[in-house]
Parts: structure tokens; C-alpha cells; sequence
């Protein structure tokens, strides 16, 4: 097994190369790519299965809100599972824990620690991995959502524009999603997807707002519905909804300029006006020590 886990350092055949684009007419060629080599990981898969699986259900009955990972987890584009989050957390702290017990007993060589002392530090250290993890998920999913919101103005104004040169809405969507490169566009090449596959363009809208949870968008798409089951002219509701957006977006930045003033008095106070009372003063001062001398 460990043999065929080595890399081949030889060029690949002709027939290697060519056979992922002649899969659809030989089946020598599908033959030839469902060969797989030797892997042992599933075997001590299976074997560490049981411990493994009885510690990861442990943790996610301990901590809980499979629901709230869920909606992280799609909030930040991730394609895992809660299980598979799950399985990396306690992956993650279990090395933690593992680095910390190695660390203690080098220690130990120079200086006796007490078992409680020890044992303290390795709780702190799965706990800390375990909630590091966590923190980065949540960050990693209010960035994103953050570009969203950000991008959403400029897609539904050029959804706009493209309802007023005569397009369809589902146009629309299919062409920004194939023009833009942005975290909201991507999720609206799915939607393209889906009602392309025969779901209703509402439901496919609606089912995305309930996954991001992002309010800028989900108003969006509440009026965009509204509009469609009326028959309202979707361009000015969308210039409106771009225009509230903005204006909601300006309100933020406002918001975050008050709350960031305090912590703005810190440079200033203690790093900015004592180097320049200094460079104001020590002139003065020099000048009176070499009078007095």
C-alpha cells in the first residue's frame, strides 16, 4: 500500500492523457480512469471510527446549534457538512490538546508541574482550539456576507438596466451571474440553475434569502416576488431597492464612524500629542540647560 501511494516521477502515457476527453465513446478509457491505487487513510478510518465518531457526537451534544453551524457554514460558502465541521474541531483540538501534554512533558524534564496544573493546561488548550474554530467560522462568514452586501447594489442596478433594454428577468440573473465575478453572483448562478432545471424563480429566491440571512437581500427578494405576483415593473422596484441599499450602507458607515471615535482618541492621545508636546518642549529645555551652564 505504501508503495502505491508513491508519486510516479515517469511521464504519463499518451492513452493517460488522452483519455479523460474520449470517456463518453471507449470504454477502455473509463476502464483505465476508475483504476485507483492502494489507500490505507479509509482503513484507519474505519479502525478510529468508533472512538472517533463517540467523541464527535460528544462535543456536538456539548456544544449544540447544529442549526446556527448549518447557516454559518452556507453564510460562508463552505461546501462541509455540520458533521464534517464537527470532525475538524475535535481534529483540531484533540492536536491542541496532544501539543500541549508534548510541551508539558519537556517541561517537566527541568521543572515538576502539579497533575492538576497539567491537566488544567490541556483542558484550556482543546477548549481554546475548539473555540478558535468556531471564531474563524463566524468571521469567515460575516466577511462574506459583508461582500455580498456590498456587491448588491451594483447587481440589482445592472438587473436594472438590463430590464430596461427588454430582457427578461431570468436573463438577467443568467447574465450577470456569467459577467461577475462576486461571492452574490456565484449564488445566483445557482438560482439561474434551478429555474433553469424547472423550479419557480420566487421559491428559488426565497430559499436563498432563508439560507444567507442576509436582510438587504432578503428585503430584495421579498419585493422582487411581490412585484412578479402583481405584475409591478421589476425595473423601478429594483432601482428603488439598489437606492435603499446604498442609503442603508451610508447609515452603517455613519454608525461604525461614532463607535470608531473613542478608540480613534487613542493614537492621538497616547502616541501623537505626547511626541509633539516632546518636540515642542525639548528645544526649550536645551536652550535653558546650555543658559544655565
Amino acid at each position: 500500500m505504501l508503495v502505491g501511494l508513491v508519486p510516479s516521477l515517469r511521464r504519463p502515457r499518451l492513452a493517460s492523457r488522452v483519455a479523460p476527453y474520449v470517456t463518453d465513446v471507449s470504454s477502455e478509457a473509463r476502464r483505465l480512469l476508475d483504476r485507483t491505487t492502494a489507500n490505507p487513510l479509509p482503513v484507519f478510518s474505519v479502525i478510529l471510527d468508533p472512538v472517533f465518531g463517540r467523541l464527535q457526537r460528544g462535543l456536538a451534544a456539548l456544544l449544540g446549534g447544529a442549526a446556527v453551524i448549518r447557516r454559518l457554514l452556507r453564510q460562508s460558502g463552505s461546501v462541509s457538512t455540520v458533521a464534517g465541521f464537527r470532525a475538524r474541531q475535535l481534529a483540531w483540538a484533540l492536536a491542541s490538546a496532544a501539543a500541549a501534554g508534548v510541551v508539558e512533558l519537556v517541561v517537566a524534564t527541568f521543572e515538576p508541574i502539579a497533575p492538576s496544573v497539567a491537566a488544567a493546561i490541556i483542558l484550556v488548550a482543546f477548549v481554546g482550539a475548539v473555540t478558535v474554530i468556531d471564531r474563524l467560522l463566524r468571521r469567515r462568514a460575516k466577511r462574506r456576507l459583508a461582500r455580498m452586501s456590498r456587491e448588491l447594489p451594483t447587481i440589482l442596478e445592472f438587473m436594472t438596466l438590463g430590464l430596461s433594454a427588454g430582457e427578461g428577468i431570468v436573463d438577467s440573473l443568467r447574465r450577470i451571474s456569467r459577467i461577475s465575478a462576486g461571492e452574490l453572483s456565484r449564488e445566483l448562478a445557482g438560482v439561474v440553475t434551478d429555474v433553469s432545471a424547472g423550479l419557480p424563480l420566487a421559491e428559488t429566491l426565497g430559499a436563498l434569502a432563508a439560507d444567507l440571512d442576509l436582510p438587504a437581500f432578503t428585503r430584495a427578494a421579498q419585493q422582487l416576488t411581490v412585484a412578479l405576483e402583481r405584475g409591478t415593473p421589476l425595473a423601478e422596484v429594483l432601482r428603488a431597492q439598489a437606492q435603499d441599499v446604498r442609503e442603508e450602507e451610508k447609515r452603517e458607515l455613519l454608525e461604525l464612524s461614532g463607535r470608531k471615535e473613542v478608540a480613534m482618541l487613542f493614537p492621538l492621545v497616547f502616541l501623537i500629542l505626547p511626541v509633539t508636546i516632546a518636540i515642542a518642549v525639548f528645544p526649550g529645555i536645551y536652550v535653558l540647560r546650555l543658559g544655565i551652564g
